[in-house]
């Protein structure tokens, strides 16, 4: 299947679905931390597709694998958040895991594409 758009790329479609599980989650989250982990995690997890789409959307390759790697930052970030509820007994502890799982799938997703992006190189001696 050819890429026309960044809504074709499975690892997008991915981030979007781990978005809303987010959204999901914070939802049931203590008010108290509306501005904290709330604030962090709903941050983090939309900045994920946002990147994968603004470098989908830039004008030359290497711009596209910064946002590639800032899209990877972000989902450990919410990995890492994800995490801390789970320590401080927020949340329900498998609907968190499968969240960190997301993040790990979508992480492994990020990394094959930046090798896809990347140049090959031409290992043959001169």
């Amino acid at each position: 299947m050819e890429i026309q758009s960044y809504k074709d790329l499975r690892v997008w479609q991915a981030a979007m679905d781990l978005t809303v599980a987010v959204y999901e989650i914070t939802n049931s989250l203590p008010i108290s931390e509306r501005f904290g982990l709330i604030a962090q995690l709903r941050r983090a997890s939309i900045s994920i597709p946002s990147n994968i789409a603004e470098g989908h959307g830039r004008s030359t390759r290497g711009e596209y694998l910064q946002h590639i790697s800032i899209a990877r930052g972000s989902t450990i970030e919410v990995e890492v958040q994800l995490l801390v509820a789970e320590r401080l007994g927020f949340g329900d502890a498998e609907t968190l895991a499968v969240a960190r799982e997301r993040c790990e799938s979508i992480c492994r997703m990020l990394t094959r594409l930046k090798r896809a992006l990347r140049p090959q190189r031409n290992n043959r001696a001169l």
